[in-house]
């Protein structure tokens, strides 16, 4: 996910492994031209990027682990919350092996607050966020408590400031809470955790002995899953996204990509754009 308020700078929402790839497959992320570079008073160079910064929505390797794939080059801002960034310094030190390479300034998010997001010049960018807790999960390689994870994940909810336009996104949900939802009936739409289609499916695919709750990840279907809710709602786009590779609703000819579909709901794709 990448989201931009003028097609030029652009802030990655979580950085997977798979980056280059993804980078390759969108030229707008890609170094920009010398001319274009200084209209967005960015300095060209032979490592240039379009890449304004980064915003992290937990610490699991699966959303921080592309961040060293970006390693060399121009400076840009790293957004967390204090306890992501705590995390990715000493369980897994992502940012000290960053620093031998590049700057990179560590934003901190405060949850409930409004945050400008900055371009590395110090201009603003046109975008900003407001960080809210969706639940608190606590990654495999850190040996602490969960209730001591006050901020471990994150929705975000990302405003256009010319246009107005608001988007939530919010890849980890271990449930529909207030905040979520209060995000949600403010925005114009969303794109959320899909990860499961039923709870008991991580279990039955032989993947773990934990459930789609249990390892923080709300089902899609059932009476108490995300579909039911999303369908109630008069969003212009309501999205699913962090789609596991068992959930059946990836499969254009079933009746579970159907249904998601039959109530306006969308299975996120590579490529896909989204305007607010």
């Amino acid at each position: 996910m990448a989201i931009s308020a003028d097609s030029l700078n652009w802030f990655l929402l979580n950085v997977s492994a798979d980056v280059r790839q993804q980078l390759m497959a969108f030229p707008k992320l890609w170094p920009a031209e010398s001319a274009t570079s200084l209209a967005a008073g960015v300095a060209a160079s032979i490592r240039s990027t379009s890449i304004a910064g980064c915003i992290l929505t937990d610490a699991e390797i699966d959303h921080a682990s592309g961040l060293l794939q970006l390693r060399e080059g121009c400076a840009f801002n790293i957004y967390s919350t204090p306890v992501i960034a705590r995390w990715l310094s000493e369980y897994l030190p992502i940012y000290k092996i960053l620093a031998d390479f590049a700057e990179r300034p560590q934003i901190e998010i405060a949850l409930d607050e409004i945050l400008p997001l900055a371009l590395p010049n110090g201009k603003p960018s046109g975008l900003r966020v407001r960080a809210f807790e969706v639940g608190r999960d606590v990654p495999r390689f850190v040996p602490e408590d969960v209730d001591d994870a006050a901020g471990s994940i994150i929705g975000l909810q990302i405003e256009d400031t010319v246009t107005g336009g608001k988007l939530v996104y919010a890849p980890g949900v271990s449930s529909i809470c207030d905040a979520l939802r209060d995000a949600t009936e403010q925005s114009d739409g969303i794109l959320i955790d899909g990860t499961f289609w039923t709870d008991d499916e991580p279990v039955w695919m032989g993947i773990t002995n934990r459930t789609a709750c249990e390892m923080g990840h709300v089902p899609v279907s059932g009476s108490m899953g995300t579909l039911e809710w999303l369908s109630q709602l008069s969003l212009r786009h309501r999205v699913y996204v962090h789609i596991n590779n068992t959930n059946p609703m990836l499969n254009e000819a079933g009746t579970e990509w159907q249904h998601v579909n039959h109530v306006g709901v969308r299975v996120g794709a590579d490529g896909d754009e989204f305007y607010v």
